[in-house]
């Protein structure tokens, strides 16, 4: 039933209906078009009892005038036999041979109200009850006035008649017709056209329902699809094809065309901000100066040597950088992140802020860290797929060819960390940024740069470990590499090179066993074991604490923490 509602009437949009512009059409021509058949019925009614009063008045007054003649003769007779019960009754059987109707009358009363005699298929009365009719009489009769058209009251009900004085009785005699019978077939007949009129007029509305739903059919296209964009909070295109030429395709045309525009502001404007942002000022239709504590992760990446790369190429850096950036943030975004900054050749990104993403953050950016990765190895693939066929055409590349081409062999590093820090917009209302704040974002650029030291690409915290063990321990093994107090912290805190399960061959386990024995000697302060355990594995991560132990003393106050120099 509330479907039917709905589709008759219109859906309830915010708490208020919608009608379809056809059913107010439809209900509008209806009440407009029963009123002035109603009322034209009425006034031809109104006419023709106009007419019917004037032909009953004739009928009356032939009946009146035979009535007054009988009562005359009847008047000599009673003269003769001075029998006046035989007179009454002989005017009452002549009056009622002229009835037409079930509640006709005629009577015979004087100017105090008692009747003579009274015809009438009722209870006979013996005195006149309407006293305002009465007086009425009198006062004409006092004009010289002896006959006329009477209104009067019998048994409760209204009478038409007509009236005429007879001296030798000295009583008036009236001849009336009850006006609810009178106009008995005036109003079936009125009730009959009624409905007459009103089956015709289903029938229209039903023929110009169909016509005017299928004349204004796009109406409900368009009517539809912006419900629905609504509901779905974007904005999209009105399928017009089939429309015919008319204002309402216009309308439609001119929708789309203001659809285009507004569609490709939007689709600008989440190119320069975080997309959830874009989500909310779309919803909300504003951004405000406002921000929240929320627990996110945070990559930040790095491409390494990029001065080198900036003399080398020049004015070209930003190609090169374009190219990098449009495949890897393709995979942010595919893994439900956002771009928060990015500065040359750095770029940090957030993950968590797309409220309706129920998936494990850490393991987003991990996933996205190893994208990056892949985009980076794939450029350098094709680069050095390029230098091979360039050697292989003229044997050998200029010294300016080769530089060219070490500049474009990018190699990022990535750190991850996350926790709790502060997402929002900042700035003035005149021109604000998204950002986000915190230790935590810090701490992803500073593993980052241990990237370096370390000689792994990717270097997480232990709360992105966690995080990603949590949910998915199939997909990645963590090493742990150290111990770091960074630059401006006075706390150590675990660092780990996360690495895919699928990349563990039998070897690399054996060289992170290897290096693992070592770490821990080297956490223990036996640095000689911990350095002969570093020289026998295999791993670049392992020269670090070579050349950290080698020819060097245990701290005195050693914990196993290292501080780092340098940020």
């Amino acid at each position: 039933m509330p479907e039917f509602i709905d589709k008759v009437i219109g859906k309830k949009v915010a708490g208020t209906r919608v009608v379809p512009l056809t059913v107010k059409i439809v209900v509008i021509f209806t009440i407009f078009l029963l009123i002035s058949n109603f009322t034209s019925n009425y006034i031809n009614l109104m006419l023709n009892r106009g007419e019917q009063i004037g032909l009953l008045n004739e009928l009356l007054i032939k009946d009146l005038r035979e009535l007054h003649v009988f009562a005359g003769n009847q008047h000599e007779i009673y003269r003769f036999n001075n029998d006046l019960q035989e007179a009454t009754e002989n005017l009452t059987a002549a009056a009622a041979r002229d009835f037409r109707g079930e509640r006709s009358t005629a009577l015979g009363v004087n100017e105090s109200g008692v009747l003579l005699f009274h015809a009438t298929n009722d209870a006979a009365l013996s005195e006149f009850e309407d006293e305002a009719a009465l007086e009425l009489i009198r006062s004409r009769m006092a004009e010289g006035v002896e006959e006329g058209t009477l209104n009067f009251s019998l048994y409760g009900d209204r009478y038409f008649g007509v009236y005429k004085y007879h001296s030798r009785w000295d009583v008036f005699l009236l001849r009336g017709e009850e006006l609810g019978e009178f106009y008995a077939d005036s109003a079936r007949i009125f009730t009959e056209i009624s409905v007459i009129i009103l089956l015709i007029t289903l029938v229209c509305v039903a023929v110009g329902i169909f016509l005017l739903r299928y004349i204004l059919r796009f109406v409900g296209v368009i009517t539809a699809s912006i419900m629905k964009m609504q509901n779905n909070q974007a904005i999209d295109l009105l399928d017009m094809s089939g429309a015919p030429n008319d204002d309402v395709t216009y309308l439609g045309v001119a929708f789309n065309s203001l659809a285009s525009t507004i569609d490709n502001l939007m689709n600008i404007f989440k190119k320069f901000v975080a997309r959830d942002v874009a989500a909310r000022a779309y919803k909300e239709r504003e951004i405000r100066l406002e921000g929240t504590k929320r627990q996110l992760t945070i990559l930040f990446t790095d491409i390494k040597s990029f001065t080198f790369m900036t003399e080398t190429l020049g004015t070209d850096i930003i190609k090169l950088l374009n190219l990098h950036y449009d495949k890897a943030i393709r995979n942010i975004h595919e893994n439900n992140g956002d771009i928060g900054s990015i500065i040359g050749d750095a770029l940090l990104a957030v993950f968590g802020t797309i409220a309706e993403d129920g998936d494990n953050k850490s393991l987003q950016a991990l996933r996205s860290a190893y994208l990056i990765q892949d985009v980076a190895a794939d450029l350098r693939r094709e680069m050095h797929h390029r230098r091979e066929k360039i050697l292989e055409q003229r044997g050998s590349m200029t010294e300016t060819e080769e530089a060219i081409y070490q500049a474009v062999l990018i190699e990022v590093g990535v750190g991850l960390d996350g926790g709790e820090v502060f997402y929002g917009n900042i700035g003035s209302y005149e021109r604000m940024v998204n950002t986000v704040i915190g230790d935590n974002v810090n701490s992803a650029a500073r593993l980052e740069g241990l990237t370096r030291v370390y000689r792994v690409p990717i270097i997480c915290s232990d709360y992105v470990r966690a995080e990603v063990l949590y949910s998915a321990a199939d997909e990645f093994e963590f090493v742990e590499l150290d111990k770091v107090q960074v630059k401006g912290k006075t706390q150590g805190k675990r660092v780990y090179w996360p690495i895919k399960r699928e990349h563990l061959t039998e070897s690399l386990t054996e060289e992170i066993e290897r290096f693992n024995t070592g770490r821990d000697a080297y956490y223990e302060g036996d640095w000689k074991a911990g350095l002969a355990a570093m020289k026998r594995c295999g791993l670049g991560i392992s020269e670090v604490f070579v050349e950290r132990m080698k020819g060097a003393r245990v701290p005195e106050d050693w914990n196993g923490i290292w501080t780092m120099k340098e940020k």
